[in-house]
């Protein structure tokens, strides 16, 4: 008989190491306090709607990443816009029932409530609770994959709101096992889990960082047949919702990235976990804070639109003159330190290609406040990076916009690096982003330079606001522009 190899050994789970305490990232902290300030500007019916919206989407996309159901982008834009309703679901979309599906969304979308009563009521997490979160998520999933005393894979009865009796170790492509905590051992685990988080949370630990932690030791147990990752979420969404924060959306999108920073955490490190989880909650925190705008535009009418205007703008001048203005500042010193690395770069570079001046030539330039004509260049380029669907955000260069270029030409021709520092969302409110991006530039018939093959090279969108202390900033900052700096190298000598 061949031997089953084991691709990963269960073990019991572990605390938190004293690397992972590191984690803690101050700029949420500060965005949570510029959405208050936002929220109070906002009839109760506008975050009601937010909100609604987000649970829809988080009710959505936390099935669609197990692979409970399928189907594409347009419909689950759709079902976030519309509501969730069978009838918005073809038949020929999805894998399943739409009656059906629409029944384990809606379920899944209780469970967002059934969070906030949770919070709302100022419990403390318990295995009771787990079982319960468990049974209202899978009610309407009647079997469950498990594994019988020959190791061949069987479909169970999926018992709602019990723990597994089967051992649910998967079979990964290479035909390893992913070993789970066996059944007998679930109900000692989950007590140390309860245990663990309940100290973590008097100890204070930050709640980007605790939501990645319980969220991965809950998937090592994987405590019940079938359902378990989204309990996870779920898991990670409580954490987050007591902080004042939003549901932890993943992104069906983000899958791969997500099972990545899973196996890291399975090897001991929790780092890319976490640093996920804080960055899906910037994306959530830049979204609030555009959407009051967003959705007042849509439900005004025109006399009363203009009458908001005029209020908005008395209401806002002084404010933003005076705290809003710390983002400024902050930018100005960032755009500096990014226009110094560049200027270093391109010597470095220079040297390194043995630019002439002729075929091979490396230059630097910039736009800042103090020159409109020249801060205005580029707008095509830095939008279009925005759109990019890594990115997703709405770029807003009337109150602040700055740019930075590393043009690099050799024989292969041109190739740019452009940063950018600019506002975030249609109405200024603060919130200022980084990003950057590599594109090359070729003659055309009618077009002198053409801009071809643009690709942003930030991992993520760089932002801060004027809440965050600016050393923080500086900072966080520093790590992203070598990080992204790098992959646009990198680009650019991969196509030379």
């Amino acid at each position: 008989m061949t031997e089953i190899e084991i691709a990963h050994h269960w073990s019991p789970i572990t605390d938190l190491a004293e690397t992972d305490l590191d984690l803690h990232r101050d700029e949420l902290l500060s965005l949570s306090g510029v959405w208050d300030d936002v929220k109070s500007e906002l009839p109760a019916d506008q975050i009601d709607d937010f909100n609604e919206r987000l649970k829809r989407e988080w009710a959505i996309e936390t099935g669609l990443i197990e692979r409970v159901y399928t189907f594409d982008s347009g419909i689950t834009q759709l079902l976030i816009e519309q509501g969730i309703d069978a009838s918005f679901i073809p038949h020929d979309a999805t894998d399943k029932s739409p009656t059906l599906v629409a029944g384990i969304i809606a379920d899944q979308a209780k469970a967002v409530d059934f969070l906030f009563d949770f919070v709302g009521q100022q419990r403390s997490l318990s295995t009771s609770y787990i079982k319960e979160l468990h049974a209202l998520m899978t009610r309407k999933q009647a079997t469950a994959s498990g594994i019988d005393q020959f190791g061949k894979t069987v479909e169970v009865p999926l018992t709602h709101g019990e723990y597994k009796m089967h051992p649910n170790n998967p079979t990964q492509p290479d035909g390893r096992i992913f070993q789970y905590c066996p059944p007998e051992q679930v109900a000692s685990e989950m007590d140390r889990l309860v245990d663990m988080h309940f100290d973590h949370v008097t100890a204070g630990v930050p709640a980007e960082l605790e939501s990645a932690w319980l969220h991965h030791r809950f998937t090592q147990i994987h405590p019940f047949q079938d359902g378990n990752g989204r309990v996870a979420r779920a898991l990670a969404s409580l954490v987050l919702i007591r902080e004042g924060w939003f549901p932890l959306v993943i992104a069906s999108s983000d899958r791969v990235r997500y099972i990545d920073n899973l196996k890291a955490a399975d090897a001991g490190d929790l780092r890319a976990l976490a640093s996920q989880f804080a960055s899906v909650q910037r994306t959530w925190f830049r979204k609030a804070i555009g959407i009051g705008e967003q959705i007042r535009q849509a439900a005004e009418r025109t006399d009363q639109l203009i009458a908001a205007i005029g209020e908005q703008f008395r209401e806002r001048r002084v404010q933003t003159r005076v705290d809003m203005e710390q983002a400024k500042e902050t930018a100005t010193t960032l755009a500096q330190m990014a226009l110094a690395r560049f200027r270093a770069l391109r010597d470095d570079i220079s040297d390194a290609i043995g630019a002439d001046d002729q075929a091979r030539r490396v230059f630097v330039d910039c736009g800042f406040d103090e020159d409109a004509d020249r801060r205005s260049w580029h707008r095509y380029q830095i939008v279009e990076t925005a759109r990019h669907e890594s990115l997703d955000y709405w770029t807003n260069f009337r109150e602040f916009h700055s740019w930075s270029r590393l043009a690099l030409i050799t024989e292969s021709g041109r190739s740019e690096i452009l940063f950018s520092l600019h506002g975030i969302n249609r109405e200024y409110r603060g919130l200022i982003g980084a990003s950057m991006c590599l594109y090359r530039r070729q003659k055309g018939d009618d077009i002198e330079h053409q801009i071809i093959e643009l690709e942003p090279t930030c991992g993520e969108l760089f932002q801060f606001n004027y809440k965050e202390a600016s050393a923080s900033v500086e900072q966080r900052f520093d790590r992203w522009l070598e990080e992204s700096l790098l992959r646009g190298l990198d680009q650019w000598r991969r196509g030379e």
